[in-house]
C-alpha cells in the first residue's frame, strides 16, 4: 500500500488521521492526496484512492458526478463592464437558473436505476432539480482570460440523485472498521456502480441545462452569444475502473479529477480568485488525477463567524456580484480557501496550465 501527497501546506492532523485510517482499510492499494485536500466525512475532499476488488461509496461522496463545464462567450470582456448589465444577467440568471428547485418541473428521463423503490424515490427529485445550480460551493462564473476573451463555468452536479444513490448502497454494504462501508465489486457493487453511472450523466446533462438557460440569459441581456465548439468539461466525484502499474484497480475520486496525460482540466479558485485551464501530465503516482480546485481553508460554520461582509466585499473588489446575499456568501469567501496559486504549484507535476482566466461575474445558490 503505498500513500503519495502533492500538498500546498503541511497536513492538519486530522487529515492524517482520516489518511491513515483510509490506508488501512480492506483492499486499498494506492492512494494520492490532493493538493486541495481539506477534512470531509469519512474520506478526505481531495483524495484519490485505488482498490483491487471492494468500492467504497465514501471515497466518491454523495454529489456523484459533480464536475465542472467550460464554454467561450463570443465576446470580449468589455461587454460586461456595466452594473446595470450585471443586474440584468443576476435577474435573468434567478429566474431561469434557480438554486434548489425548479418554478415548473422539467421533463427530464432518469436512467434505469439497479432498484424500483430507489428509482420511484429520487424521480421527483430528478424532474423539480434538474437545471439548477444547488447551493454550497456550486457556482456559475463569466470569466475572462489573458486575452480578456469571456468563458462560462458552471460548477453542479446530481443534486439529490447521488446522495440518495450513496444512502442505499451503504445500507447494503459491510462496515469496515468505525466509519467506513465496503461494497464487494463483484457483488452489491455491481448495482452501485450502475446506479453511480446514472448520477453521473443526470449530473452531465444538468450542467449542460444550466448552461443553455445561462446562455440564454446572455443573449437576452448582453447579446452575447456562445461557441458551444469550444465546450469541454470535467468530473471529480466518481469511480471506474483503471490500470495502473499493470493492474486494474477500482480508482474513487472524491474533490479530485482525472487528468491523464493531455486531458482537459477545470481547475477553479474561488470567487475573487484565478482559475485555470488545464491539460493533464498523466503522473503516475498520482493515478492520473489533479486537484478539483482550491480546498477549503476554512469550515463554513469558522468562515461565518470570521469574515466579515466587509471582508468578502473588499476581496470581490472588481467582480460583480449579488452584493445583498454578501452576509451568506460569507463561507464561501476567497478567505475561506487555499491559496490557488500554492495549490497550482504544488500540482506542477500533474497538470499543466492552458488558460488562465479571472472572475468578471460570480453567481451563487445562496
Amino acid at each position: 500500500m503505498s500513500v503519495h501527497h502533492w500538498l500546498a501546506e503541511p497536513m492538519p492532523k486530522a487529515v492524517a488521521q482520516a489518511m491513515n485510517r483510509l490506508a488501512a482499510a480492506r483492499g486499498v492499494v494506492h492512494i494520492a492526496v490532493m493538493p486541495d485536500v481539506h477534512l470531509a466525512e469519512n474520506v478526505c475532499v481531495g483524495t484519490v484512492v485505488a482498490t483491487d476488488d471492494c468500492l467504497y461509496p465514501q471515497a466518491v461522496g454523495g454529489d456523484i458526478g459533480c464536475g465542472m463545464a467550460a464554454v467561450r462567450l463570443q465576446a470580449d470582456a468589455s461587454a460586461l463592464r456595466e452594473e446595470n448589465d450585471a443586474k440584468r444577467v443576476f435577474a435573468g440568471l434567478r429566474e431561469q437558473v434557480p438554486a434548489v428547485r425548479q418554478f415548473r418541473p422539467q421533463e427530464v428521463t432518469l436512467g434505469e436505476l439497479s432498484s424500483p423503490v430507489l428509482q420511484r424515490a429520487v424521480q421527483r427529485d430528478a424532474r423539480i432539480e434538474f437545471g439548477t445550480l444547488g447551493r454550497g460551493n456550486h457556482f456559475l462564473e463569466i470569466q475572462a482570460d489573458e486575452h480578456d476573451q469571456l468563458w462560462l463555468l458552471v460548477h453542479s452536479g446530481s443534486r439529490a440523485v447521488g446522495p440518495a444513490i450513496r444512502e442505499f448502497h451503504l445500507a447494503r454494504g459491510e462496515a469496515v472498521g468505525k466509519s467506513l462501508v465496503a461494497l464487494a465489486a463483484e457483488g452489491v457493487g455491481r448495482d452501485y456502480l450502475q446506479d453511480a453511472l446514472v448520477a453521473v450523466d443526470y449530473a452531465s446533462r444538468n450542467r449542460r441545462a444550466i448552461a443553455e438557460a445561462a446562455v440564454r440569459v446572455l443573449q437576452e441581456a448582453l447579446g452575447v452569444e456562445v461557441d458551444w465548439a469550444s465546450w469541454f468539461e470535467v468530473v471529480h466525484n466518481f469511480v471506474r475502473r483503471e490500470s495502473h502499474g499493470g493492474r486494474e484497480l477500482w480508482v474513487h475520486r472524491k474533490g479530485a479529477s482525472s487528468a491523464r496525460d493531455g486531458e482537459p482540466g477545470i481547475v477553479p479558485g474561488s470567487m475573487g480568485t484565478r482559475s485555470f485551464h488545464t491539460e493533464g501530465r498523466g503522473c503516475a503516482a498520482a493515478l492520473c488525477s489533479s486537484s478539483h480546485g482550491a480546498g477549503r481553508q476554512l469550515a463554513r460554520g469558522e468562515a461565518a463567524r470570521s469574515i466579515t461582509v466587509r471582508d468578502l466585499e473588499r476581496d470581490l473588489r472588481g467582480v460583480f456580484f449579488e452584493r445583498e446575499l454578501a452576509p451568506r456568501l460569507r463561507d464561501e469567501a476567497p478567505g475561506a480557501y487555499k491559496d490557488i496559486g500554492a495549490v497550482m504549484r504544488a500540482q506542477r507535476e500533474l497538470v499543466r496550465i492552458v488558460r488562465t482566466l479571472r472572475p468578471v461575474l460570480a453567481y451563487k445558490g445562496a
